[in-house]
């Protein structure tokens, strides 16, 4: 149970990412939480919707991961997640270790011991 809430705890960060990039990535609330300006976030709008999109894939595999019990598709993209945020960390995004690594690693690990 813990475990599953967890999963579930990612897949809604996924989704609120997916809202933000997808929807209000113009917004001023959402260009100082990423960082850009104004300039930058006009110019990208095309772009961040297209991550939103894959922010959304992967919400989405994770809620059917939980739903149908298929751990090696949650697992997967728990791995993918914690990869992808130690990239950004790579880039220097700092909050993705918070956002991302550490709520997937900790998902990932729960998982594993609910098996």
């Amino acid at each position: 149970m813990f475990a599953t809430i967890l999963v579930w705890v990612v897949a809604v960060i996924h989704l609120y990412f997916m809202y933000l990039e997808m929807i209000k990535w113009e917004a001023p609330r959402t260009r100082k939480v990423f960082g850009v300006s104004e300039t930058l976030a006009r110019d990208t709008v095309k772009l961040a919707a297209n991550q939103g999109l894959y922010n959304g894939f992967i919400a989405g595999g994770l809620i059917v991961g939980c739903w149908s019990g298929n751990v090696q598709m949650t697992v997967y993209l728990l791995v993918c997640v914690a990869i992808a945020g130690l990239y950004a960390l790579w880039w220097g995004i700092k909050p993705a270790l918070i956002a991302q690594t550490l709520p997937a690693l900790l998902a990932l690990v729960a998982v594993w011991l609910s098996l």
